[in-house]
């Protein structure tokens, strides 16, 4: 292994090097919203929708047909079995969660029966923590495997705590593992309501917090198959309490795209009849020109096309890794098939003081612990390394400047026991 003197060297040089690299978020590349550009204008003054609606009134709280189609395909269910909404899930997830918390959708609140807790995989992503956070939930922390949350550990939780209400899951390249949610592990999430006793009659049931984010999101084509979980919650009678998310904001314009919330009828009926208090209708012009650019095979060509600028992003990222730190025993990192994100461990304690030694040559990554609740990892190890947004070359000097800061985080604490 390099010396410390040498790494020292490597990284004081590095220092005049006014680099200026961010690796922090997972947004897409300017290439990739422009593959959408044609979405502008792409209606030609034809606001007539399928079922003859005019697309720029009022109405249609559950959204426009083809677009509710275009969301099926996302989740993996039926048209019915979704609503069509805004450009952003987030906002979605935090309307289902706000009603389920304080005034209740299919039950009643569950405020009234304090405390409220989430299970939260990590590590996983900062914005369902944080979104859960500020509802006042308390957050537990449960293990992720390769296949999914420890499933063992979730179900534990449930049946001997009541006050637990809902698990986050992001369940295909999970942010930010990249894992895929094996068929185990979703049968064994879509009857997980079961085994959870509310703690007060009548109360709002338990909700499996589905956010399929990445769902057609990879790497190579034929793509691998995420198991559909509401088949398994009808045959289990849980089909209400799984609420089910996607956009298409990595797909077309990240902030003008189509999102999604999909469930069992109880449970849309119940979000349709918040959501009259809300709005007279969502976004059908937007609607409109997302199913009709995407329609057909239009989406998997425009997924392939995405796929060709991203994923040589992620084999610079696992090239620069494997030659940086193969063999050391310094780090380990995940290998995804699809999604948005790598998962770095170091060694134990050194994360915070890796991503500080990064930003002092001017690469941003991902605050340590950010993939924890209230951004705490207890063991400071896990980075998340976000590549789509910088160039190739960006990544690939971003890569080598985490590697060295890694080695020379590394060396400083073995020199200082």
């Amino acid at each position: 292994m390099t010396g410390r003197r040498e790494l020292e060297e490597r990284f004081d040089a590095l220092k005049g090097a006014n680099l200026s690299l961010d690796l922090t978020r997972g947004k897409p590349a300017t290439e990739q919203l422009d593959l959408a550009d044609a979405l502008d204008g792409y209606l030609g003054g034809d606001f007539r929708a399928e079922d003859g609606t005019d697309a720029r009134n009022y109405g249609g709280l559950r959204g426009l047909a083809e677009a509710r189609e275009l969301g099926a395909r996302l989740l993996d269910v039926s048209a019915e079995e979704v609503i069509a909404g805004g450009n952003a899930s987030l906002t979605l997830m935090f309307f289902v969660l706000d009603a389920a918390m304080n005034t209740g959708l299919t039950g009643s609140r569950w405020r009234d029966a304090e405390p409220v807790k989430a299970l939260c995989p990590v590590p996983g992503y900062d914005r369902h923590f944080v979104l859960a956070q500020a509802l006042g939930m308390e957050l537990v922390t449960v293990p992720m495997t390769d296949t999914g949350p420890d499933m063992d550990v979730v179900e534990e939780q449930v049946a001997t705590d009541s006050a637990v209400r809902s698990i986050w899951c992001v369940p295909k390249y999970s942010n930010p593992t990249g894992c895929i949610y094996s068929e185990d592990t979703v049968k064994r999430l879509a009857e997980l309501p079961t085994r959870h006793v509310p703690p007060q009659p009548g109360g709002q049931p338990f909700l499996v917090l589905w956010d399929n984010a990445y769902t057609v999101h990879d790497f190579e084509f034929p793509p691998p198959r995420l198991t559909s979980i509401l088949p398994l919650a009808k045959a289990a009678g849980t089909e209400d309490s799984i609420a089910m998310f996607a956009s298409t904001s990595k797909i077309t314009f990240a902030g003008g795209g189509v999102s999604f919330v999909g469930g069992g009828a109880g449970f849309l009926e119940a979000v349709e009849e918040r959501l009259s208090i809300l709005m007279v209708g969502p976004d059908k012009v937007n609607q409109l020109r997302h199913a009709r650019y995407l329609a057909g095979d239009k989406l998997e060509q425009h997924m392939r096309a995405h796929a060709e600028i991203v994923k040589p992003k992620f084999d610079a990222v696992e090239r620069g890794l494997a030659r940086g730190l193969g063999g050391s025993g310094l780090a380990r990192w995940t290998r995804p098939r699809g999604g948005y994100f790598v998962s770095l461990d170091t060694p134990t304690g050194l994360a915070t003081t890796v991503v500080a030694l990064a930003r002092e040559l001017g690469v941003a990554l991902t605050p340590a612990g950010a993939t924890f609740p209230y951004g705490d990892d207890p063991e400071d190890r896990n980075i998340r390394i976000a590549p789509t947004l910088a160039t190739l070359d960006e990544v690939e000097a971003g890569i080598d400047v985490l590697t060295l800061c890694i080695k020379l985080a590394a060396a400083r604490k073995a020199d200082h026991g």
